[in-house]
């Protein structure tokens, strides 16, 4: 039986790589990247892996666009239900990573990136990181889960033929990132975006994902009937650079003070007994 709701695919012209078979390190089927325009990786720090999934803190560039780039390390076509800062990319609702979820789908050995909000079979609006108040989820009074990307790989049932790894050649090691690249906006075209300095001003502000410039690309509905369950996780949770360093997920450089310390810990009252 099929999932209650069609999903969909991407097919963008340009952008679609074979990639070789090799292992995932953060979940057996597939991987992910977040990139930026230049086809540069944003880093990541993993915190945990195994059971509950791959977890890692990813380090944020204000006003940077961002692209999500899934790879499919399996002979088989997979589903993937990805939510940004709470929300399903594709159909805009609260999301639980369920199977039921408008997801993409991704071809055996395929690699494709995602640059957006979904607003129609042809068009996105580009992600880029912003301070969680003027986020698209924040739009919507959602808070549930800023300042994260998280996706949930679902297989695909009653599989009938599985196509063998693509056999290695050799490239430019720089020709997939500047294929995958979209055209650099034009002056004048960031209006939707945050004053950048206004930005750095509110170092408190937790990091979110805006509603951007639109870009041209296309998918169609397919077909797709998911396994019951997950086949893994994977969440990021992108934070500014200074929220890193001061938790400690990054060295700065800078020198601790033994005798201060901005997250003191003070005694508890003891149990049963009210302030």
């Amino acid at each position: 039986m099929l999932n209650r709701v069609w999903t969909v695919t991407l097919i963008i012209l340009g952008i679609t790589l074979a990639v070789g078979a090799r292992a995932s390190e953060q979940n057996r089927d597939v991987s992910v990247e977040i990139v930026g325009n230049s086809g540069a990786s944003f880093e990541q720090f993993p915190v945990s892996a195994g059971s509950t999934g791959y977890r890692a803190y990813l380090k944020a560039e204000r006003g940077a666009p961002y692209r999500i780039r899934i790879s499919n390390h399996t002979p088989r076509r997979v589903g993937v239900v990805i939510a940004v800062d709470g929300r399903n990319i594709i159909s805009g609702s609260r999301s639980d990573l369920a199977r039921n979820e408008e997801m993409y789908i991704f071809g055996p050995w395929e690699s494709s990136e995602i640059s957006g909000w979904r607003t129609s079979l042809t068009d996105v609006h580009e992600f880029f990181f912003t301070d969680f108040k003027d986020s698209y989820a924040q739009a919507f009074g959602d808070g549930s889960a800023k300042g994260v990307i998280a996706l949930a790989v679902y297989r695909e049932r009653q599989v009938a033929m599985l196509m063998p790894a693509p056999e290695p050649y050799a490239r430019d090691s720089n020709a997939a990132a500047k294929a995958a690249s979209p055209p650099p906006a034009a002056a004048g075209e960031l209006s939707s975006r945050p004053n950048e300095e206004a930005q750095r001003s509110r170092k408190d502000e937790a990091a979110g994902t805006g509603f951007g410039e639109q870009r041209y690309e296309p998918t169609m509905r397919i077909a797709f009937a998911a396994e019951k369950r997950p086949s893994g996780r994977i969440i990021l949770k992108y934070e500014w650079q200074e929220t890193l360093c001061h938790k400690g997920i990054i060295d700065c450089g800078e020198e601790k003070n033994r005798f201060w310390n901005d997250d003191l810990a003070f005694a508890p009252f003891p149990p049963g007994q009210q302030r």
